[in-house]
């Protein structure tokens, strides 16, 4: 009875060891979601403007309109007119230009740009592809802070990932040697089944079921209290680290039960593999 209890403690200890590990997986998770989501919202922000020349036809105009439907880099425009770029300055600053002169304005585009095309690279492609129309005088952008959001994006998100590396290290770490020592309560049974036989995947296979049934029902735990910690700090503290949709829950969770039964999978297989090498007597050395 009380050698029963014992194996029932270790696979306690195990299974919240394991929800804690696959909980701290989670965080990283998030993080590293919301780290792009709030890349993708700061580079949705970014906007070009199209100038056009003066007198642009009509037709000019309706081309550059079909070509911003269908681009990919334009996530919305807006055509503006030079009759409404003045009454826009007009209202801004409260002076009529054309008292003294006629509308020194262009008729332009506004386009607002998909994340993807919101980079230095890809924005040179985007100017070389609306500069090839005649109308087009001149696109204008502002280099300096997409360069600005290149460098910071790519330096914050390579701390992140760099923190994540770490923080998985320790975790994996933690969560092979609370197996190794599940397993090694049961050391000698394992040695019985290998002087009575027993081979491989007899001896290995109930070892790893056990531990990766473990590992869904810790990341069930895991995921649970996840969730619970984001939606804490959404409705109480106001803080949105993520977005709780469908979709980022499922991809969450399918992250955090993969990890699951990979580290259990591996870490039992190491496990059982260095006591099925030893000898008896080397059992009662470790």
């Amino acid at each position: 009875m009380s050698r029963r209890r014992h194996f029932s403690n270790m696979y306690v200890i195990t299974t919240i060891s394991l929800s804690l590990v696959l909980f701290l997986i989670g965080i990283e998770t998030v993080l590293l979601l919301s780290a792009h989501q709030l890349s993708t919202q700061i580079k949705e922000q970014v906007a070009l403007d199209v100038v056009l020349k003066q007198d642009v036809d009509s037709n000019e105009v309706k081309r550059i309109s079909r070509l911003m439907d269908n681009a990919p880099f334009a996530r919305e425009y807006r055509y503006i007119s030079a009759e409404q770029a003045l009454q826009e300055y007009i209202e801004a600053l409260g002076e009529d230009p054309t008292l003294y002169i006629d509308n020194p304005l262009h008729a332009s585009f506004n386009v607002l740009l998909t994340a993807d095309y919101a980079q230095a690279d890809s924005l040179k492609q985007v100017v070389s592809t609306l500069e090839v129309f005649p109308s087009v005088e001149r696109v204008i952008y502002p280099h300096e802070v997409v360069e600005a959001i290149d460098d910071n994006v790519n330096k914050y998100s390579l701390i992140i990932v760099g923190m994540a590396v770490l923080l998985l290290f320790i975790a994996v770490s933690l969560i092979v040697n609370t197996i190794r020592l599940q397993v090694y309560s049961r050391r000698f049974i394992i040695n019985t089944m290998k002087l009575v036989g027993a081979r491989g995947w007899a001896i290995k296979g109930p070892i790893v079921g056990k531990n990766m049934l473990l590992g869904i029902i810790a990341s069930i735990i895991a995921i649970g209290l996840l969730v619970a910690l984001l939606y804490y700090l959404a409705r109480s503290m106001n803080i949105v680290l993520l977005q709780l949709t469908p979709a980022n829950i499922l991809l969450i969770s399918a992250i955090v039960l993969l990890s699951s039964l990979l580290i259990t999978i591996v870490s039992s297989l190491i496990a059982a593999n260095s006591y099925i090498r030893m000898t008896t007597n080397d059992l009662y050395l470790v």
